[in-house]
């Protein structure tokens, strides 16, 4: 490859790495803050976390005796001769408060309060960024959470509930999302971010793709560092996460007691920035995985013999089913919009030519490769590996006759014959006849199963190379085994 051509990947590589880790974030504030139905199902998980419900319990009964005169309330309903006794049940009130309103924000009325107001100020926040004049003129351009609903509830379940819904002042239990002098900011960011979210997305991926393209030999290598890149930038997300979290709270949140539940906050609220990046980090993987199936090592050349008669002959149906499964997940995910829609048809274009490409260096590596010649070497193992057990099994079976020949000791100057010679040993008798021959002994039978053994494994050997046929090799074993 040129050297113009090699700086120029290299140079794609890293761009897209930094387009995949801009992605994440723009991603992310694209559904966090700007999805009303992604900010009302975190609320709910922020509500259900007890650091963050007992810091909001706690805010809601300091807001309850700032703006209704508690003490006041009970010595109204409290006799004459014991109203003194009002102002230190309010402070024992106050005390035992914050534990009661944590019980009632576990209730699901108090969450399901909690769920709409959060709805609420997440429409009048999209209503004010998108410079919709009723909701400015509404708003004056400010956006705030409204939690006088709960407010309302917490009173009624210390027995306050009374006439205290005319009572409490209409800014009672309001937080401040947005103000008016934030909201040219906050437009300009979110017109940025809306479109920001889908280019980087595509930008991501078009840009390996072109880095890919432009390799020249060796493509796999490209591939394999496109799925590294995607990979670290994944994981970078998530470092910087964690280090951002700690600065982010610190530098906001000045009261000790408060910095648990907002450190519980934002662990909350970017668990989304995680799931995106596990998902850059997953399609990294895959990128990965495809790089090394296309090497020269012997484990993906292995591979690669294995798919070749998938790849070599039914490659349309493979085809088939990468469209299938994109389509599957399309239909399944929650959320899939134009940015979702067109990241899953470039993701599946790049494997459609992944496909290709690999189904052509299958059929130059392996041509006219079939599924029986892939499994082909594997059963004649398992033959071999058969045929040595019953072999091993048979020898182990075989008992060998122990002899002891006798020590005849000729006598000297005697014409005995030997009785270790035909004719002239036990059993001859009289007439002269021949002696049975002696049984044979236990280093003959061993050469006799040595030799059988060692013709069955030529047989085997020659029944591979495909010189015997499986029935002449089926014989052939058959006649050796009962010899």
């Amino acid at each position: 490859m040129k050297p113009w051509r090699r700086r120029t990947v290299k140079g794609l590589l890293v761009l897209g790495a930094l387009f995949a880790f801009l992605s994440v974030f723009s991603i992310w504030v694209e559904r966090q803050a700007l999805d009303t139905s992604e900010w009302v199902h975190t609320s709910g998980r922020l509500i259900q976390n007890g650091t963050i419900r007992g810091a909001l319990s706690e805010y809601l009964v300091e807001q309850l005796y700032e703006n209704v005169d508690v003490e006041k309330k009970i010595e109204e309903v409290l006799p004459n001769s014991v109203k003194e006794l009002a102002g230190p049940a309010a402070t024992g009130l106050r005390q035992v408060g914050g534990t009661g309103a944590e019980k009632v924000l576990e209730t699901g009325t108090a969450q399901s309060l909690w769920e709409t107001a959060n709805r609420t100020a997440h429409e009048q926040l999209m209503a004010v960024l998108e410079n919709k004049k009723e909701a400015v003129s509404t708003a004056n351009g400010e956006v705030t959470l409204n939690l006088g609903s709960l407010l309302t509830n917490l009173a009624g379940q210390v027995g306050l509930a009374k006439n205290l819904a005319e009572e409490i002042p209409p800014d009672a239990g309001k937080i401040t999302i947005l103000k008016s002098e934030q909201l040219k900011t906050a437009q300009d960011i979110v017109v940025a971010i809306k479109g920001l979210a889908l280019v980087l997305s595509i930008l991501t991926f078009l840009t390996f793709g072109l880095a890919i393209y432009l390799t020249q030999g060796g493509r796999w290598v490209t591939v394999l560092f496109s799925g590294v890149a995607l990979i670290v930038a994944g994981l970078l997300v998530v470092v910087l996460r964690k280090v951002a979290g700690g600065i982010v709270v610190d530098q906001l949140v000045k009261q000790e007691n408060v910095k648990p539940a907002a450190e519980a906050a934002w662990s909350i609220g970017t668990s989304l920035m995680v799931s995106i990046a596990t998902t850059i980090i997953v399609v990294g993987v895959f990128f990965s995985a495809s790089g090394w199936l296309a090497s020269p090592t012997g484990s993906a050349r292995g591979t690669r013999r294995v798919i070749a008669p998938a790849l070599n002959r039914y490659l349309p149906y493979c085809y088939g089913v990468l469209v299938l499964v994109l389509g599957i997940y399309l239909l399944t995910a929650s959320g899939v919009g134009l940015r979702t829609f067109l990241t899953v048809v470039v993701l599946g274009i790049m494997a459609g030519f992944g496909l290709r490409e690999l189904a052509k260096q299958t059929d130059e590596e392996f041509p006219g490769l079939t599924f029986g010649d892939v499994v082909a070497p594997t059963r004649k193992r398992i033959d071999k590996a058969v045929t040595d057990a019953k072999l091993s099994e048979r020898a182990s079976k075989i008992k060998l006759p122990d002899v002891k020949r006798p020590d005849i000791k000729r006598p000297s100057g005697m014409g005995i014959p030997d009785v270790r010679r035909p004719g002239g040993g036990r059993g001859a008798g009289n007439r002269g006849e021949p002696a049975a021959p002696p049984p044979p002994s236990r280093a003959e039978a061993m050469q006799e199963e040595d030799a059988r053994l060692s013709s069955l494994e030529r047989l085997s050997t020659l029944h591979e190379k495909g010189v015997l046929s499986d029935a002449e090799f089926a014989a052939e074993k058959a006649r050796l085994l009962k010899l």
